[in-house]
């Protein structure tokens, strides 16, 4: 397995991951959006045949009121080559390029109120904290978690490794 920063002919690829592992999809053009705004922040995990099989797809968020943090629009692993902790080297990955590049505070994200699986992932493995309830976020109605994941550690390890 490999995880790289995702590059233009990749888009196409992420987008049918996504259209096989999650019910929120994407027209292309917001691949494009992210992919030439934010390029250092999306990543993919490729098998060993180099086919994607799971991607994460940032951007940071440009509010001026706020301070400066990053959001993970989405992510997705293929069924196929999940628990391998794929999501969590490329949500790491994502985050760790927002500090680096962006000097970000924090990352936040949406996700289902029925999706124990990733709710699971978030809150043990990554160390996410539930901020509030978005009621009827998703367009079929279900309400979101709005969460959010405290950037400081990346910091701090980014800063040593820099210093040394």
């Amino acid at each position: 397995m490999n995880i790289r920063c995702a590059k233009p002919e990749d888009l196409m690829n992420m987008q049918h991951c996504n259209l096989l592992c999650l019910p929120e999809n994407y027209q292309m053009k917001y691949y494009f959006y992210h992919g030439l705004s934010w390029p250092q922040l999306s990543y993919v995990a490729e098998d060993e045949k180099g086919k994607i099989v799971g991607y994460v797809l940032a951007k940071m968020e440009e509010d001026q009121e706020e301070l400066k943090h990053g959001h993970i629009t989405s992510l997705a692993v293929k069924r196929s080559h999940r628990r391998l902790g794929l999501a969590q080297k490329l949500m790491d990955q994502a985050s760790e390029a927002m500090v680096e590049c962006f000097d970000a505070k924090y990352v936040s994200l949406h996700v289902r109120k029925s999706n124990r699986a990733a709710l699971n992932l978030y809150k043990n493995s990554l160390k996410f904290e539930t901020v509030e309830i978005e009621p009827k976020y998703y367009a079929d109605g279900e309400d979101a978690y709005s969460m959010r994941r405290d950037l400081t550690e990346f910091a701090k390890r980014i800063k040593s490794l820099n210093e040394e």
